[in-house]
């Protein structure tokens, strides 16, 4: 995970006070004067839920402040972004926004906002890629592996997923059409339950970002790392208890 300078940071989100949306008193007064709540989409555990902790404790000790987190899990993310809508425009609520913001505006045929009208960006402070990752009863060591054992397994393979329209959901959806593959999708209500279930051998694949698997991939020595066909990293851990793709 790569964060901004500091200071470039710090420029950033202070600078909510100075956006077109926000009141003219708010752009007046030094910001924050007040606690900022930061809306989460998805429950505690997950990557997304992650970062913005991180981010709230750094936030809090340099302006001064608290910036409070609250979890607005359901609806692909379109509870949490609602709220923020609905919110008064002070800069005073913010959004952790992810790649479903995108996705749902493809998914949903109604929704109760208009992103691009309704959202003022503030600061873009992560890009990361997402971790194919297996549980170790499926007997497959390495991604052309996993891709013929659920040929050979149609609808074998349960694909765990963040919900509906998430990152992690449309990563393998695509990895299913690529591939040409049938895993069937079993959507949890965050990250951190979707990661749950499967290193409690509930599903079998998964699709999480580094920031809440990697602790699971980095606590064990690698044993067979290697370049396989897609052009991925693929290996089993000692434990025994996770398989990942990069």
């Amino acid at each position: 995970m790569k964060l901004p300078h500091r200071r470039q940071f710090l420029h950033l989100a202070a600078g909510a006070a100075a956006l077109p949306t926000f009141s003219r008193m708010a752009r007046a007064q030094s910001y924050p004067t007040r606690p900022v709540h930061i809306m989460v989409d998805v429950a505690p555990g997950g990557s997304s839920d992650i970062l913005a902790r991180l981010m709230d404790q750094w936030l809090s000790e340099r302006l001064g402040q608290p910036f409070i987190i609250e979890n607005r899990p359901g609806g692909g993310g379109n509870i949490a972004t609602e709220a923020v809508v609905r919110a008064p425009a002070d800069g005073y609520t913010l959004l952790l926004v992810g790649p479903s913001r995108a996705i749902n505006a493809t998914l949903y045929d109604k929704l109760n906002f208009n992103f691009i009208r309704d959202i003022a960006p503030v600061a873009s402070f992560l890009r990361g890629p997402v971790v194919l990752v297996v549980n170790p009863s499926v007997p497959a060591k390495s991604v052309p592996e996993l891709i013929a054992y659920a040929k050979a397994n149609p609808g074998k393979l349960n694909l765990a997923s963040a919900g509906n329209g998430s990152n992690p959901h449309m990563s393998g959806e695509l990895f299913k059409m690529m591939a040409g593959v049938d895993m069937v999708h079993v959507p949890y209500r965050s990250g951190g339950a979707a990661l749950t279930a499967l290193l409690g051998g509930q599903v079998q694949v998964y699709f999480p970002g580094t920031v809440s698997s990697i602790e699971y991939i980095r606590a064990t020595r690698a044993r067979s790392h290697h370049r396989d066909a897609l052009g991925r990293t693929a290996g089993r851990s000692d434990s025994g208890r996770v398989r990942a793709g990069i």
